[in-house]
């Protein structure tokens, strides 16, 4: 495991940082802001601020330059990831484009479609949507039920999508569609492009119990999708979306041990606010926490590693994934101990804890979304580990 980067990785990070440190207005680095910020405005904010930065070149860090990236290495990858935490600095607009899309078009895209998607999706002009789960189709992705039939040169699509992010802002979505009639379960997929803009396609936001809507749910009534807009063979779209979800596979963990360790620095100090760094029991749960934390890092460093390296990590994400939910959550627990009787209190010693408590109650979906820790579970144990069934 390598724990250092390279001169040039160096230079890389202090280009970036000088340019954060310039572009980011500094109410947006105030604690709460985005948390208490329109979730409209919030996203206009994001959306020109990260065209922006596109246009500055730090976008697509590791993205070949045929393709508007900057060509740079994992390690670039993971510093910027690093820096764009520590600057606090806006979250994407467009994440499960940029994370999973845009590499799978590169990888097996038409000509047609690596042109109109991926520059479009690097300057924010089209954000898109991730349609997999469905009502009856969640951590059983092969359950899908929406349907696609064939008339002339279009599919039409009915059926329904659920927990979709992004839904009410996106302009597209990528998702799996049942095109061959009688088909289950992995047979007879495909993974359509749908203007989310047209006629036939309604997106509704579903309210989160922190208030916020970043998801929804996308309703298909008659939707017609050029047969063009296939990602990926028709009928094939089982190995699409596997495709797909492999490019999650690079990510090291920087980001999330870096935010998470800010959060647990203001958790800790919280807790000496209050009078309760003293606390033994607190004291043996933070402990307890750091310790993860450390553990997650290292993880990371070894991932990172490993990408460099050139190895396919394959299986392996599911134990990151595992790792960082559960230390993600069991670090929001400790902030409920830390206030006891508080924990339902807007403000606490003159300390505005609503952007905490957003915090707090996103924390409880992290282990369920991306595969639940259940599911996640079960791979390392069947792929990983070679554990029987």
């Amino acid at each position: 495991m390598d724990l250092t980067y390279t001169a040039a990785e160096e230079e890389f990070r202090r280009e970036l940082r000088t340019w954060l440190q310039a572009n980011i207005p500094e109410e947006w680095r105030r604690p709460g802001f985005w948390e208490l910020l329109d979730a409209d405005e919030s996203f206009r904010l994001r959306r020109d601020w990260e065209r922006d930065k596109a246009g500055a070149g730090f976008a697509g860090i590791a993205w070949p330059t045929e393709y508007g990236g900057r060509g740079g290495t994992p390690g670039m990858k993971a510093i910027y990831d690093e820096e764009m935490v520590l600057a606090n600095a806006p979250r994407t607009v467009n994440g499960l484009g940029l994370t999973f899309l845009a590499p799978t078009v590169m990888a097996i895209g038409t000509d047609a479609q690596k042109k109109e998607i991926i520059g479009p999706m690097l300057r924010n002009e089209v954000i898109w949507c991730q349609g997999f789960s469905e009502p009856g189709a969640g951590s059983d992705l092969a359950a899908v039920a929406t349907r696609g039939v064939r008339d002339g040169e279009d599919f039409v699509v009915n059926g329904q999508k659920v927990w979709t992010t992004n839904a009410v802002h996106g302009d597209k979505i990528f998702t799996l569609v049942r095109t061959e009639p009688g088909s289950q379960r992995h047979r007879g997929l495909s993974m359509l492009l749908i203007d989310m803009h047209q006629p036939g396609v309604d997106a509704r936001p579903l309210k989160q119990m922190s208030g916020a809507s970043e998801f929804g749910e996308v309703f298909f009534d008659d939707a017609r999708v050029p047969a063009t807009e296939c990602l990926g063979e028709i009928g094939d779209g089982w190995r699409t979306a596997m495709l797909l979800l492999s490019f999650e596979r690079g990510a090291s963990g920087i980001a999330q041990y870096t935010e998470f360790r800010r959060q647990y620095d203001e958790i800790a100090a919280l807790a000496e606010r209050l009078g309760r760094g003293r606390d033994p029991v607190l004291r043996g749960k933070l402990a307890r926490v750091l310790t993860e934390l450390e553990c997650l890092r290292l993880h990371a460093m070894h991932v990172l590693t490993q990408v460099e390296q050139g190895r396919d990590l394959g299986f392996e994400a599911s134990m990151t994934k595992l790792q960082w939910s559960e230390t993600y959550q069991d670090l929001w627990e400790i902030f409920d101990d830390v206030l006891g009787e508080d924990a339902t209190a807007d403000e606490v010693d003159g300390v505005d804890l609503r952007p905490l408590h957003a915090q707090a109650m996103w924390s409880r979906s992290v282990t369920i979304w991306g595969g639940s820790s259940q599911v996640q579970r079960n791979i390392t144990a069947e792929r990983v580990l070679g554990l029987p069934r």
